[in-house]
């Protein structure tokens, strides 16, 4: 039986939700990982450090007795947040990051940037303290198709922030199309990607062929195999530090997701490692699923690699139709599928 040991790896784009529904999955993540970057659009949205210290608080009671895993916080950014805020934020030893969501782009946006030039006081103090930007890329034009977004953020709005502020360091989270690839291949080394299972595995045809499947919904929302997937899975198994693995992981309800207005996100969790191992090994390229897991995103951040290993073991394993999740159930991605590699307990 082909086994494969690795880093234990981190995600760097995590949503744990609260309460009931917390408790539901962060066991999950953190049987996988060492440490996560926890997203900060709750509602309401976690603006401070304040804020920050209470949540990190409530997901550590909530974890499993003797687990080691590391949430690593973050705040989100608004047309108001300030200078201080911002050094506040980088003193404090439980944030690492800042989070741009443009505002109606996604879940609990609604508090986010409406205007970028009113948020460059803070940018310009996040370059000066080395404290990482995270971008939710997309805009919220209703003129732009939803399949063109995030080109539309890249070309209106990233470009211009980019070279506004070269030394800021920026995670473009979650990238869906080869224009991210081809962007941040061609940016300096201070701009990098997270990059998903779920856009590594689908593309839009699984959610729309055959009719709607709306566990495949996510924003940004699945795009073409060519160019786009593939693009893609040839950036998680290049080898280059610019892209690390984020999940982007995030529970709904599973009456929530099938509703006449069915939430965005896509719950990956309950198996985030072996999906990767799937993708990575269909490409050929399992090799190169240690850095991506377990280097690259660590050594962006600035933060020493987890000293703990896990093992994967090559066997066919049936993923369950849902899992329990505050009272009700959440449907999994890849939900009733089979995969070829399975995490040792």
């Amino acid at each position: 039986m082909q086994r494969i040991t690795l880093t234990k790896p981190d995600d760097w784009h995590l949503h744990l939700r609260g309460g009931h529904a917390m408790k539901s999955v962060v066991g999950m993540s953190a049987l996988q990982m060492g440490r996560a970057v926890i997203m900060p659009n709750l509602s309401p949205p976690i603006r401070d450090v304040s804020q920050a210290i209470d949540y990190r608080k409530e997901i550590m009671s909530a974890l499993p007795a003797e687990t080691t895993f590391n949430p690593l916080m973050v705040l989100y950014l608004t047309d108001h947040t300030t200078k201080n805020e911002v050094i506040e934020a980088s003193e404090a030893q439980e944030v690492h990051a800042v989070k741009l969501y443009p505002a109606g782009a996604t879940t609990n946006s609604d508090s986010g940037v409406t205007n970028l030039l009113s948020t460059y006081p803070a940018l310009e103090q996040m370059q000066k303290e080395g404290l990482p930007l995270l971008i939710h890329g997309e805009v919220t034009d209703n003129d732009v198709d939803i399949f063109d977004r995030e080109k539309a953020f890249i070309d209106k709005t990233l470009t211009k922030l980019v070279r506004d502020f070269p030394g800021l360091k920026i995670v473009l989270e979650h990238i869906t199309t080869k224009d991210a690839v081809d962007f941040i291949n061609e940016c300096e080394i201070n701009i990098a990607a997270t990059i998903t299972p779920h856009h590594l595995l689908a593309n839009r045809n699984h959610m729309l062929v055959g009719g709607i499947k709306p566990h495949f919904y996510c924003l940004p929302v699945l795009k073409r195999r060519s160019p786009h997937q593939e693009a893609l899975i040839a950036a998680a198994t290049s080898g280059s530090p610019k892209f690390f693995l984020g999940t982007d992981s995030a529970p709904h309800e599973k009456h929530q997701k099938e509703s006449s207005c069915g939430c965005a996100g896509v719950f990956s969790a309950h198996a985030a490692i072996e999906l990767y191992a799937e993708a990575f090994d269909r490409a050929g390229k399992i090799d190169k699923l240690e850095g991506f897991a377990s280097f690259f995103g660590a050594d962006f951040y600035g933060l020493e690699r987890n000293q703990e290993k896990i093992t994967l073991e090559k066997t066919t394993w049936r993923i369950p139709e849902s899992y329990n999740f505050s009272g009700s159930h959440v449907v999994p991605f890849f939900a009733g599928e089979a995969l070829s590699w399975k995490l040792l307990a």
